[in-house]
């Protein structure tokens, strides 16, 4: 099909992100019907005004999203479209069907329990840097890391810095994600028996990981806007945690964001008490709320954690810490006792995704993606008690009496649907219970899918447990 030439005016984001988009726009109109032939890359760039590596990149992308399939000498066809799988009944008909009592479903297969960067066609991007570091560094890519360059340190200073705040590159410590990071912290800043204060909804990952290693949990009160500051202090007088674990804007998994008032009487409650503070800010990049970072207000006292599982891929495993003065060296060491040292190949690549700017552009076309699957969940989930934010990649759903989390959870997964009830983020046992779950939309490539999921969670909480059964 040679006479195919979309509009790129209208929309927001990276062209080639547009024009992939359109190429799925009109493959589910019927306009590109299967079997179509794009326009050679050449003549559609020449058509659009754009350059042919803009072309083929969104071709690239499109591919990604099984869109299309290239032959070499020939060009590049319009795949024809599966019908979607999941979940059958619910595919073919708007209103969605009731639950018949002791139906066990499908097995779990959309997966609405993961926020991890959306497909956005970064594997065009990995695999020219990749050839580039291999064909300029064999040493490097084939031995062991002795020294860690200049280029790394800038790169995780550039990635980390917002709102004003930049720090400075002698304080970063690269490293195999924010996980890797934050348990290099806590190696560094505690000992076995010492106690760490978290919210008592959080990334709980973390709290399980530092009990292996022999720490201990507190549990600090939490409001819409993250950590009380009167319980922080009631906490530190008590029980005299030496590191809080806090997730400022977005917190998950309740979206809680936390203000700059709030984050000045936090910094103020740490140095009283000699409290470390790990800041995690992995949707940090994504956010940008012109709220400066806790470690800007209290650098001699704030870790602050970010990496690019959120916003470019989760695969690449590669994150930055910047650490109070002094304890750069000491956090290098942890990290390399932890992890075994890190591997010059993803390190240098990630370094050069964000020096050159690449890795940016990349997120800035993450946020644009999120804020589509945002309101698709703003419009079906209406009139329930759900936080959303046009940056975050998930949802946190208060549900309606008399729905309790995890029977809600069996429930979805009955329907095929993975989400995270709220034991999930429980960083201790606790009497309190919130009735909410997350539900993570980010790595959901189809949006029919999406669609489809949202609407069986909707209907499920509209029909309540009582059209649930378990049939145990």
């Amino acid at each position: 099909m040679t006479t195919w030439c979309p509009d790129l005016s209208a929309g927001t984001g990276p062209l080639y992100v547009r024009l992939a988009d359109l190429i799925e726009r009109d493959i589910d109109s019927g306009r590109l019907t299967a079997g179509a032939k794009l326009p050679p890359q050449r003549n559609l760039a020449f058509d659009l005004g754009v350059t042919i590596g803009t072309v083929s990149r969104a071709y690239a992308l499109a591919h990604e999203r099984g869109l299309v399939s290239g032959e070499v000498g020939r060009g590049t066809y319009v795949r024809q479209r599966r019908t979607p799988d999941f979940p059958a009944a619910a595919a073919s008909a708007p209103e969605m069907p009731a639950i018949a009592p002791g139906h066990a479903g499908p097995q779990p297969a959309l997966r609405l329990d993961s926020t991890a960067a959306p497909e956005i066609g970064v594997a065009p991007v990995l695999e020219r840097i990749s050839a580039e570091i291999c064909r300029e560094a064999p040493d490097g890519v084939t031995s062991y890391i002795r020294t860690i360059p200049t280029a790394w340190l800038e790169a995780g200073a550039r990635w980390l810095g917002r709102d004003g705040w930049h720090p400075d590159p002698a304080s970063i410590v690269p490293s195999q994600g924010a996980h890797a990071a934050i348990m290099s912290v806590i190696a560094a800043t505690t000992m076995p028996g010492d106690r760490i204060a978290f919210e008592p909804l959080t990334y709980a990952s973390i709290a399980r990981s530092a009990a292996l290693s022999g720490r201990r949990a507190s549990l600090v009160a939490a409001d819409a806007e993250g950590v009380v500051p009167d319980d922080l202090e009631r906490v530190c007088a008590q029980q005299h945690p030496k590191v809080l674990f806090l997730m400022p804007a977005p917190q998950n998994p309740t979206l809680a964001m936390m203000g700059e008032e709030r984050r000045r009487a936090i910094a103020e409650i740490a140095r009283r008490h000699q409290l470390w503070i790990i800041e995690d800010a992995v949707y940090g990049v994504l956010l940008q709320d012109g709220v400066p970072p806790i470690a800007s207000i209290a650098p001699e006292r704030v870790f602050h954690v970010g990496s690019l599982s959120k916003a470019v891929a989760a695969g690449l495993r590669g994150g930055w810490v910047a650490c109070p003065p002094n304890f750069a060296g000491r956090v290098t060491m942890a990290h390399k006792m932890i992890t075994g040292g890190k591997p010059f190949l993803m390190s240098e690549l990630v370094a050069r995704l964000v020096n050159s700017g690449l890795a940016f552009e990349l997120a800035a076309a993450t946020r644009a993606d999120i804020a589509r699957r945002v309101a698709l969940a703003r419009e079906t989930f209406a009139g329930l008690d759900v936080r959303l934010h046009d940056a975050a990649p998930f949802l946190w759903l208060t549900l309606p009496e008399p729905w309790l989390s995890g029977t809600f959870k069996n429930a979805a997964a009955a329907e095929g649907i993975l989400i995270d009830e709220e034991d999930e983020y429980k960083p201790a046992r606790s009497d309190i219970a919130y009735h909410g779950v997350r539900v993570g939309f980010s790595t959901v490539p189809a949006f029919d899918h999406l669609a489809t999921g949202f609407r069986i969670l909707r209907r499920l909480v509209d029909q309540g447990p009582s059209a649930y059964d378990s049939y145990n």
